[in-house]
């Protein structure tokens, strides 16, 4: 089969690809600013990519297009088609279908799919279940919106009956506003935890809250649903109905939790000792995640114990606290970290789980960020900023595009907070205040301007 894939350069949609050039299909793709890494990565596996989303692209005729959520009906201010390739598409009654949609029925079928939904720490506590897995002889298969340090690459098709999947509540297409992971059909499935995002598709809370219980509904009789015990949002969602087994972690009447520090903890799976976990991530969120993922292995006969062993040599994702450098000064070392937080909580739980790792006395947590989710523009949760960035003895926040006064969302916080309106103010800003012994943290769900390599080559000038 010939796949033509429409926004190919995205997380999921690269993997996707991915996958399917291991299955033996044909791939082709485009999509604007054809960009690194996974251009390079989709060049690597021999997938040829074009730029735009031109119409001449219709005469490929590939068997299916397969269609990004990046691709919409919009129209430019001239009248003219966003995305023609998309108009001629169903002008010519080609076959078209989303993503999702074709990872479920190519990919899908006939697995164990584990899928790992919740506001934060999707990526994570993916990298982790699979990193067991594959620990414990699984060879899963696994889609994951990041790349897993353990594995190298984002996407395998697996030679066992186990797949593991990011599952996102982001909807499927501009043709299905379901969200992607009502796709997956998952026998196990972890609901990390649950808050309010994507405020430019869902109206509040209620909105996703609904979502996530049609994924439970997919769950089959036989499966596991596993729940963070510490959320009522997620309790309101499995109040509305629950058909398969359940298995919280988290709080003190959970299945798992966890007790001791987030580097070295004992696990007890129903008040027993079932393991120890003792590795190099910080953070509760970490402990969270790894008792969500330990629970889940266990469906598919991983005991606990095995599952803690695993861990110990979990090396984490990509762009999740990643030392992207230092600079030695005479007085100390001033690091530079990348790490992907763009919601206020995750910005909070980075920085408190930093603030934890490297104990009293330290040096300063300055946090540079980028409000760049489309939640972030429209300003939904501006006034939470103050809040997240408590941690930070300084904060630096990149404003240009935004609609709302970064200044006054961040007067709470007085002199401890500046702004830039683009990346070459904001790194003469950090340059400026940083001290030696420094630990410099950059948030951003994008490339962030290439901040990092900027701000390094500044401290080093």
């Amino acid at each position: 089969m010939h796949i033509h894939i429409l926004g190919i350069c995205g997380t999921f949609m690269g993997g996707l690809a991915a996958l399917a050039r291991e299955a033996g299909h044909r791939v082709t793709g485009c999509d604007a600013g054809v960009y690194p890494p996974m251009s390079d990565q989709l060049r690597t596996l021999g997938i040829d990519l074009i730029e735009g989303f031109s119409a001449d692209q219709l005469a490929l005729r590939p068997d299916m297009f397969v269609v990004g959520n990046v691709v919409s009906r919009a129209r430019r201010p001239d009248g003219t088609p966003k995305f023609p390739l998309m108009e001629a598409i169903m002008d010519s009654g080609a076959a078209y279908t989303s993503g999702p949609q074709w990872l479920a029925e190519h990919v899908l079928q006939g697995r164990h799919v584990m899928a790992v939904a919740g506001t934060h720490g999707k990526t994570t506590t993916t990298a982790m279940l699979t990193w067991i897995l594959e620990a414990n002889g699984l060879q899963p298969g696994f889609l994951i919106g990041g790349v897993p340090l353990n594995f190298g690459v984002s996407a395998r098709m697996g030679t066992g009956n186990t797949f593991t999947i990011e599952a996102d509540e982001y909807d499927t297409a501009f043709f299905d506003k379901r969200s992607k992971f009502v796709h997956y059909r998952p026998r196990t499935a972890i609901l990390n935890n649950l808050e309010f995002d994507h405020a430019d598709i869902f109206d509040d809370l209620a909105a996703i809250e609904r979502q996530f219980h049609h994924l439970i509904r997919t769950v089959p009789p036989s499966g596991r649903v596993v729940s963070n015990g510490l959320e009522e949002s997620l309790d309101r969602v499995l109040h509305q109905g629950l058909w398969s087994e359940l298995r919280t972690f988290g709080a003190a009447v959970s299945d798992f939790t966890a007790q001791g520090e987030p580097h070295a903890f004992d696990v007890l799976n129903q008040g027993r000792p079932a393991g120890r976990v003792e590795w190099s991530l910080s953070g509760v969120h970490n402990q969270l995640n790894a008792l969500a993922a330990m629970a889940a292995a266990e469906h598919v006969g991983v005991a606990p114990i095995d599952a803690a062993r695993a861990l110990a040599s979990f090396e984490n994702v990509r762009r999740r606290m990643e030392v992207r450098g230092t600079v030695a000064r005479e007085a100390g070392v001033i690091t530079v970290y990348d790490d992907f937080a763009h919601h206020p909580t995750a910005i909070r739980t980075t920085l408190d789980g930093l603030q934890r790792r490297l104990g009293s006395p330290r040096g300063r947590i300055l946090a540079v960020f980028e409000p760049r989710s489309n939640t972030m523009k429209l300003g939904t949760m501006k006034s939470q900023l103050p809040w997240s960035l408590e941690a930070a003895d300084l904060a630096f926040c990149h404003s240009g595009g935004l609609d709302w006064d970064a200044d006054e969302a961040l007067a709470p916080m007085g002199d401890r907070a500046r702004v830039g309106r683009n990346i070459d103010e904001l790194v003469v800003q950090v340059a400026a205040a940083a001290r030696p012994g420094d630990h410099i943290v950059c948030m951003s769900n994008g490339g962030f301007g290439g901040v990092h390599e900027r701000l390094l080559k500044a401290l080093q000038a």
